[in-house]
């Protein structure tokens, strides 16, 4: 049996930078399906907003009331990127079965984990169906509630001759391996560690008026990384724990103060980037080690593919591999995890599992999120 129905992915990272919405046609059921975005839309955070996710998500300090107000701006914020998205594609919310709404990550130390946003909110600011809540499925069958990409890599990716390694850099960067010819359950993916959480972090830190982001890794380009920072993070407990594993933003910020003696501000901010730099691209090749065959071909999409400095690192630390931007094989970087969430909420829609569980470690596939009806 075929179907075909438009889904609205919609994604917000752990950058907090705002909210992707990918309208998707999915055709197929189960893990048979096949995608292709008709419009991919971005719409920002409010800086106030974003300060407010970030500074919570650092410090971990809030109040019922604050709580309650985040996941009123967040939903909508989601509702207005969805709406604006919906007008570019030239539908209505009548022609989609549903929204997949990711939320906003405020929190994740497997098993707890939050994902904020408020569905019925959502739900009635665009008219149609949410599917939200995609982690604690996983969770509560002992998984990690992440990631959660490795579903649509393996629906949009796998390939019958070529061995793929699909990297995400967003705040935090994971991978997804796909042998030749793979099944479901010869997937295996994790969170490396840091993507641009590091470098993002210290942009706030040290320039608290200027963007928050290395505009092209422009400044770590400049930089030389302090390679015994280097080492001592990545030889901290995360990075040699084996698969399944995920981790957050702050947890990796953590491990990066912790690799000081001193005070970071003894240091030139080029070269405390370019050390972010080199920790995010060490984790990932060490985390390519263990694999069972090495990548043919290295997909990279996210946040990160436009650090210029980043990419140079991955290049060298790889060399063997041929690195493409999923941009060449068809999925946008910047609509890729959208889309991802528009093809687990067809999942849950079909009640197929959307959880790799050698991805999650769970202890068995579940359907994920909870589904709002339409108002």
């Amino acid at each position: 049996m075929s179907k075909t129905r438009l889904i609205a992915g919609a994604m917000s990272g752990t950058s907090a930078d705002g909210v992707d919405v990918a309208v998707a046609r999915i055709e197929g059921i189960g893990i048979n399906l096949s995608a292709c975005v008709l419009h991919h839309h971005h719409r920002p955070y409010p800086p106030e907003l974003a300060a407010s996710i970030v500074k919570l998500r650092e410090d971990g300090h809030t109040t019922l009331a604050q709580m309650a107000d985040l996941a009123r701006q967040i939903s909508l914020i989601y509702a207005a990127a969805v709406n604006e998205a919906l007008v570019g594609a030239h539908l209505s919310s009548s022609d989609l079965s549903a929204i997949a709404a990711h939320g906003q990550t405020l929190f994740h130390l497997p098993p707890q984990t939050i994902q904020w946003i408020d569905p019925a909110l959502l739900a009635a600011e665009t008219g149609c169906a949410v599917i939200s809540d995609f982690r604690r499925a996983d969770c509560a069958v002992g998984g990690q509630g992440a990631p959660l990409v490795p579903f649509a890599d393996f629906v949009l990716f796998r390939h019958a001759q070529r061995n793929r390694l699909l990297l995400n850099i967003g705040g935090i960067a994971n991978l997804t391996f796909l042998p030749a010819d793979a099944a479901m359950e010869d997937v295996i993916a994790l969170d490396t560690g840091p993507g641009n959480c590091i470098s993002d972090w210290l942009c706030r830190r040290f320039r608290p008026n200027g963007p928050a982001y290395d505009d092209g890794g422009a400044l770590a380009l400049r930089g030389r990384p302090l390679e015994h920072v280097v080492k001592r993070v990545l030889d901290g407990p995360f990075f040699k724990r084996p698969a399944p594993r995920s981790t957050d933003g702050p947890h990796m910020i953590e491990a990066f103060r912790d690799g000081f003696d001193g005070a970071l501000g003894d240091h030139k901010l080029e070269n405390l980037l370019a050390t972010a730099c080199a920790i995010t691209a060490g984790a990932i090749a060490s985390s390519i080690q263990p694999l069972p065959k090495a990548p043919d071909e290295l997909i990279v999409s996210g946040g990160g593919t436009k650090n210029q400095a980043m990419l140079n690192r991955i290049k060298e630390a790889l060399p063997s591999a041929r690195l493409l931007l999923s941009d060449e094989l068809g999925i946008s970087s910047a609509s890729k995890e959208a889309l991802a969430f528009a093809l687990l909420g067809a999942a849950t829609l079909d009640g197929t599992p959307g959880n790799v569980i050698s991805a999650t470690g769970a202890r068995r596939p579940v359907v994920l999120g909870a589904i709002t009806p339409k108002p």
